[in-house]
């Protein structure tokens, strides 16, 4: 498996480039800005596109949904996101912003595979009310549920502060220790160092 982030748009959002060296594709999530630096990132490892999976509908994480024209996943949940500038966050920057609309509607513990990579999609409310998590035995990419020292801001329209903290202690603080996080921003960590010292848990 190939694994790659890039830090794309104004906002620093984590992309992730997650490809299958066995078929030669790739899954993107969260393609918030930049498609040119995406696609880059894509021929170098000689990956095909094969999808995008959004983890959540906020504007930062769907802003190149347009542009890479490919199959978008999201929670259905958050499906509205995609097509509201209101919902999407767009409008409050000044910059309405219309994605797509998604192709495939996901729900808690779907399993989304390709090649050799297979992610269950964990529904992690809270930051949004479709926000999903994407786990494998030893990975978790947590969108903006839950990052290093910190967990996801619950202060915009449609946020809950305890639906969020709710979500956390009751998913992803099952998974093992040594699952390393791969969040919407910031550097990584792993479930341990957050059940210790994330003080926001």
């Amino acid at each position: 498996m190939i694994l790659e982030k890039l830090i794309v748009g104004p906002m620093q959002v984590n992309c992730y480039i997650l490809g299958s060296t066995s078929i030669k594709e790739a899954i993107i999530i969260d393609p918030g800005a930049e498609p040119e630096k995406i696609k880059r990132t894509l021929q170098k490892h000689c990956l095909k596109p094969a999808f995008i999976i959004n983890t959540h509908g906020h504007i930062d994480h769907i802003g190149a949904n347009a542009l890479l024209s490919l199959p978008i996943y999201i929670h259905e949940a958050d499906a509205l996101f995609l097509k509201d500038p209101e919902k999407n966050l767009s409008d409050m920057l000044g910059v309405p912003f219309i994605s797509p609309e998604a192709d495939k509607l996901l729900r808690d513990g779907n399993n989304i595979s390709l090649g050799e990579i297979s992610l269950e999609a964990i529904h992690t409310p809270g930051h949004t009310p479709g926000g999903i998590c994407l786990c494998t035995d030893n990975l978790c990419f947590t969108g903006d549920t839950l990052f290093a020292g910190g967990v996801g801001r619950t202060d915009f329209p449609y946020g809950s502060e305890k639906d969020l903290l709710g979500s956390i202690r009751t998913k992803l603080m099952a998974l093992k220790d040594e699952v390393i996080i791969y969040p919407g921003h910031g550097p990584c960590s792993t479930i341990g160092e957050e059940r210790i010292n994330n003080a926001f848990l």
